[in-house]
C-alpha cells in the first residue's frame, strides 16, 4: 500500500485506517506513507505520530510527492481535490483500489460531489477552466472505481443516512473509525499536560481571510477574561495575527505542529475545548468526551465573515457544529444535545 498525505489529520487517519485493517490486502506486508515535505508543520506531525509507536508494517517518511500512483495494489489519499493526486489519476492507470481518508470538512464536499457527479473542485478556491476539467476527470474516474467495487471511504465523520446511502448505491465501501489506534496509545512520550482550563483550537479561517481577524481576536480576549486560555494555532495561521495573540492577557500560545488530537489527548474533565467550525471539533469530540472533556464548537456570527466567504462556503463550514454533536452519540442518549454558543457573547468558565 502507498499513501500520500498532505495534512496532519490525513496522516493520523491514514495510520488509523491501516491499524484497523481497512486498507491493506492480505498479501501486503508494508504500508508506505509519504508526507509532503513542502507542507508546513507536517514534518513535526510525522515525528509526533512516530513517537506514539507506529503499527507493525507501517513506514512514514517525509519527502517529495510522486506524480504517479505507482504499481501498488492499494493507494490511500487524503485529499481528492489535490492537484498532485488529480494529475496522477488522470495520467495513468488507477491502482487496484483507492482508499480515501478524512481531510476535514472537505471530505463531506468530496462525498457529495462524488454522489452527484460534480467536478472535484474546492469550494474555497477560484477554479479556472483547466482545473475544472481536471476535477471533472477525477470525479468520472472515482465513480468508475466505485462501480467496480474498488473505492473505499474510511472516515470518522458521522455521515447522514442520505449521503451514506448515495455512496453505497454508487458502489463505495464506507467504513468508520473512532481513532481506536490513537486511543490505545499509552501516555508515555505524550506532550506535557496542559494546565489551562480552556483550550482554544485555532481556525484556518483567519489566515484564509474568510473571517475578520479583529473580531476573532476580540472573541479570544473575551474567553481569556474568564480564565487562562491555551491557544493552539492552526497549521495555516497568520504569523502576525498569532503574534498579536501572544500579547493578549491570559493567553498562552503554543507553536503549531503536532495534530491537536495527539497534543490534547491528556485533557481532563475539568477542562474544555473551544473552536470555530472545524473538523477538530468532531475529532476531539470522539476522543475527549469519553474522558468528560467538554468540546464546544462555536457558531460564526454573520458580522465576522469577509466578502471572500460565499454563502455556499458558510453553509458548508456551519455543518461542523452539528457533526460534533452527532459524534457525541455515546452521551446524547443521556442528555439533550448541547447547543453551540455564539462567539459574540462570552461563554461561562469551566468550573
Amino acid at each position: 500500500m502507498s499513501a500520500l498525505v498532505e495534512s496532519p489529520l490525513q496522516l493520523l487517519c491514514a495510520v488509523e485506517a491501516y491499524a484497523a485493517g481497512h486498507v491493506t490486502p492480505p498479501a501486503a506486508t508494508q504500508a508506505r506513507i509519504v508526507a509532503r515535505s513542502d507542507v508546513p508543520t507536517l514534518a513535526t506531525a510525522v515525528g509526533a505520530v512516530r513517537d506514539l509507536g507506529l503499527p507493525d508494517g507501517v513506514d512514514v517518511t517525509v519527502g517529495p510527492v510522486s506524480r504517479t500512483l505507482g504499481g501498488d495494489p492499494v493507494h490511500l489519499v487524503g485529499d481528492p481535490f489535490s492537484g498532485v493526486f488529480q494529475t496522477a489519476l488522470a495520467r495513468g492507470t488507477a491502482p487496484g483500489r483507492i482508499v480515501v481518508v478524512d481531510d476535514g470538512l472537505a471530505t463531506l464536499d468530496m462525498a457529495r460531489r462524488l454522489v452527484e457527479a460534480e467536478p472535484m473542485v474546492r469550494l474555497s478556491t477560484p477554479t479556472g477552466p483547466l482545473r475544472y476539467t481536471l476535477g471533472a476527470v477525477t470525479t468520472r474516474r472515482l465513480r468508475r472505481l466505485a462501480r467496480a467495487g474498488r473505492l473505499t471511504m474510511c472516515t470518522m465523520l458521522p455521515l447522514d443516512d442520505g449521503l451514506t446511502a448515495g455512496l453505497t448505491a454508487l458502489g463505495v465501501e464506507v467504513v468508520e473509525h473512532s481513532f481506536a489506534w490513537l486511543g490505545s496509545r499509552s501516555d508515555a512520550g505524550a506532550p506535557p499536560a496542559i494546565e489551562e482550563p480552556t483550550v482554544v483550537v485555532g481556525s484556518g479561517l483567519v489566515a484564509d481571510r474568510l473571517v475578520h481577524a479583529d473580531q476573532y481576536a476580540a472573541w479570544l480576549a473575551g474567553l481569556a477574561a474568564d480564565g487562562p486560555v491555551r491557544y493552539i494555532p492552526h497549521r495555516r495561521h497568520d504569523a502576525l495575527v498569532t503574534a498579536l495573540f501572544e500579547r493578549l492577557p491570559g493567553v498562552r500560545v503554543d507553536v503549531p505542529g503536532a495534530p491537536v488530537e495527539i497534543r490534547l489527548r491528556r485533557l481532563g474533565a475539568d477542562q474544555r475545548v473551544v473552536s470555530l467550525p472545524s473538523t477538530s471539533a468532531v475529532t476531539l469530540t470522539r476522543l475527549l468526551t469519553p474522558r468528560g472533556v467538554a468540546v464546544l464548537p462555536q457558531d460564526v456570527p454573520d458580522s465576522w465573515w469577509t466578502p471572500r466567504a460565499t454563502p455556499a462556503l458558510r453553509e458548508h463550514l456551519g455543518v461542523a457544529a452539528g457533526l460534533a454533536r452527532a459524534a457525541d452519540a455515546g452521551r446524547s442518549a443521556e442528555r439533550p444535545a448541547r447547543p453551540a454558543s455564539r462567539p459574540g457573547r462570552r461563554t461561562s468558565p469551566v468550573a
